[in-house]
């Protein structure tokens, strides 16, 4: 779970949360996930070894958000796969949740290509899984 408040910048001239902005406040949660589990994308970047991208997502806007909401984006592995791993997340604001997405982030070669992810991120995958 990753707590985010929504800020003045986040939002239009009526004080509702840009859609786009959903798009970020999802990715530090899985950054932040990543980080948590004990997944250094930096390192394996700075070795040459790949990096993860976004390959595929699929969101709903179920409600707006607001100025000064308080949001937790809350982020389940739900398939792991030799070169990707598909991630849903829900942006919710207490019980109600205003946004959902499933996001595919493939691994990738420096060249771009998919590579398989390294044995012991399958293994933490699984694990945040299982939970």
């Amino acid at each position: 779970m990753f707590a985010v408040r929504v800020y003045f910048e986040d939002t239009d001239f009526s004080g509702v949360v840009y859609h786009s902005r959903y798009l970020h406040f999802m990715e530090r949660a899985r950054s932040d996930m990543l980080t948590v589990a004990g997944i250094d994308q930096r390192s394996a970047y700075a070795g040459g070894e790949g990096v993860y991208a976004v390959a595929d997502l699929h969101i709903k806007y179920r409600a707006p958000a607001h100025f000064d909401d308080a949001l937790l984006i809350v982020s389940t592995v739900e398939e792991i796969r030799g070169a990707s791993v598909v991630i849903h997340q829900s942006v919710m604001r207490g019980d109600q949740i205003l946004t959902q997405a499933e996001v595919t982030a493939a691994f990738l070669t420096p060249e771009g290509r998919p590579r398989r992810q390294p044995k012991a991120w399958l293994e933490l995958f699984e694990a945040i899984k299982a939970r």
